[in-house]
């Protein structure tokens, strides 16, 4: 068993992972520019957050431009928004097959890696998750997100030849992070929830498989991040053989649960930007406390944001959540809020 579902599976109560590391320049005052080029910046950030909560697991920050700068994408920079890709960087099959592949540490994945030598560093030894794209939504920034999907059917060779290089280029960055002290990994495939459940199982299941088998190690943990997924996605997201899924909005937590093993971790699914920046603290109080009642006694759930939250995420909003989470939930006061539940909740 990896180690982040043996943390979650043998821990006396519910542990909170809301993925969250930028919500801390409310605290250090940094920029996101500084979060995503400095690593002391960025440590400080997941610090503050980590002392104000007392977590169990630590994070490097969400930065899905990263990986495709490296390949040499150009992007869009500013001070407090998370850079994102511009362009297309391969449109031919030509091009796909000539693309060279970085090696890690190349531009500003050293900065991430430098995070977490940091953070395996803290005293008391909290769990590192390092963070990274997946294989699919880097293909699809390479040669542009909206063009990825209709490639998939038109130019299959060409999709193939960008993941076989983005898949390359994981297998070395994971390993690296490893080396670095990472106990596991974030890894990001949002693009790969546009896709159809078949096309999902081509494009990103396979060579996530892929992916896994070379980083070869039971214990080291591959959290598959996926914001975009449906319940008609699961079956074909579980092809990965992973045993640790993150998950967003659009995933009905509850129903998922019920298919899966019960040593199989599934997190999530709280929306970023309705529930966690749109909602004051009572109601995201409530919100967490709702799942919660609607997951009760499913130990393999971990209540978290449905995805990265952004740096204007409010720390009282933050503070709510975790209140939420470690308040105990009675059984008649958890039959009360069963009974409140909306049944469209599990998407917001």
């Amino acid at each position: 068993m990896n180690c982040f579902n043996e943390c979650i599976l043998a821990a006396p109560h519910r542990l909170a992972l809301p993925i969250a590391v930028y919500p801390g320049l409310a605290l250090t005052r940094a920029r996101v520019c500084d979060v995503v080029s400095d690593p002391q910046s960025q440590f400080e950030a997941q610090m503050a957050l980590h002392e104000r909560y007392q977590t169990p697991i630590v994070l490097s920050a969400m930065d899905l431009s990263a990986e495709a700068e490296a390949f040499g994408c150009t992007l869009y920079l500013s001070e407090n928004e998370v850079p994102s890709v511009t362009g297309r960087l391969v449109t031919t099959l030509e091009q796909a097959q000539k693309l060279v592949m970085p090696q890690p540490g190349d531009k500003r994945t050293a900065v991430h890696l430098e995070v977490v030598r940091r953070l395996r560093r803290l005293p008391g030894r909290p769990l590192v998750l390092a963070g990274c794209i997946g294989p699919f939504s880097l293909a699809a920034r390479l040669v542009g997100v909206s063009e990825a999907m209709e490639l998939t059917v038109t130019e299959p060779d060409l999709i193939a030849a960008v993941l076989n290089r983005s898949a390359a280029f994981l297998i070395e960055y994971i390993r690296a992070f490893r080396a670095a002290g990472a106990d596991g990994i974030i890894m990001a495939e949002p693009a790969a929830g546009l896709l159809s459940p078949r096309s999902l199982a081509f494009n990103s299941s396979a060579p996530i498989k892929t992916i896994a088998a070379a980083v070869d190690d039971e214990r080291f943990a591959i959290i598959l991040h996926n914001c975009a997924a449906k319940m008609l996605h699961l079956p074909a997201i579980l092809e990965t053989g992973l045993k640790s899924f993150h998950f967003g909005p659009p995933m009905d937590i509850a129903t998922a649960l019920e298919k899966v093993p019960s040593d199989v971790v599934l997190c999530g699914n709280l929306d970023p930007s309705a529930v966690f920046c749109q909602s004051p603290p009572q109601e995201i109080h409530a919100r967490a406390t709702a799942l919660l009642a609607a997951t009760a006694g499913r130990r393999n759930f971990v209540p978290s944001s449905g995805c990265d939250l952004p740096p204007h995420a409010s720390l009282a909003g933050l503070d709510a959540f975790f209140e939420a989470v470690q308040a105990p939930i009675g059984r008649q006061e958890e039959s009360n809020l069963k009974g409140l539940i909306d049944p469209a909740l599990m998407s917001v």
